[in-house]
């Protein structure tokens, strides 16, 4: 693998150092500033992206910015912005036969676990599904019960999306822990969920790391795409880089 990063936050350089430990990884070029946490024998500073196969950033200011750059150049994208697209960069992506993956995130993550298969949502079933986001935290809400360390938290419940029968939850934390849940309700009140808690930038790194190793190994066809879309291929990424997903089932 021959990826490019642009990094714009710590969580951009941490992505680049989990991505460092592949064996595959050919060369990592870092495009933008370039941190000691970076530097490694296959990393180098880069101000062309000729040669790499895909640009990933955790850039928040002008993502799409960077998208058409890749594209322009011939390169698939990972970004860890939920971005719209505009139809024409859209269309270049899979006209080009190159991919865009969006929101490789947290809350990407959350996204992609309401499709674990130990959660067991059949069709037509209600999920819910929780992240973390920095913030002041809440004192009343949703009450969303991510594991240890981070604990039982207060979310607000964000505005219905095209699908009503997923419920999204946003969950404001300070402090180093963060996590990502999904959860289905089952008969006579009883639930199960999956969840992930571990480091707040750690787990936003490796969302992003986990969408770039998807992306490198073609594990996502030409177009746009969002973690969820290929759910069972993002979470497998994400556990070969480390994540563990704790399961839990609740009976009346």
């Amino acid at each position: 693998m021959r990826l490019a990063l642009h990094p714009t936050t710590e969580i951009g350089h941490r992505a680049g150092r989990i991505l460092l430990s592949e064996p595959d990884l050919e060369a990592l070029g870092i495009y933008g500033n370039r941190s000691r946490g970076t530097e490694d024998r296959r990393s180098m500073a880069i101000t062309e992206l000729t040669g790499f196969a895909v640009l990933i950033s955790d850039d928040r200011t002008a993502p799409l910015d960077l998208a058409a750059i890749a594209v322009e150049d011939g390169l698939s994208c990972v970004l860890a912005a939920d971005a719209a697209p505009s139809p024409s960069l859209a269309a270049r992506f899979a006209s080009r036969g190159l991919t865009l993956l969006l929101d490789a995130r947290t809350a990407g993550l959350a996204e992609a676990l309401r499709f674990h298969p130990a959660l067991g949502a059949e069709p037509g079933r209600k999920v819910t599904v929780a992240w973390t986001v920095e913030g002041k935290p809440l004192h009343r809400g949703e009450a969303v019960p991510f594991p240890d360390p981070l604990g039982a938290r207060w979310g607000r419940r964000l505005p219905a999306g095209t699908d009503p029968l997923v419920t999204r939850i946003e969950v404001l934390v300070e402090g180093p822990w963060g996590g990502a849940l999904a959860r289905v309700a089952g008969p006579k009140k009883s639930q199960r969920l999956v969840a992930v808690a571990d480091d707040r930038r750690h787990l936003d790194a490796l969302a992003l790391a986990a969408g770039a190793l998807l992306v490198a190994r073609r594990g996502l066809a030409p177009g746009v795409w969002h973690p969820a879309d290929a759910a069972d291929g993002y979470l497998r990424a994400a556990a070969h880089l480390g994540l563990e997903i704790a399961g839990f089932e609740a009976k009346p």
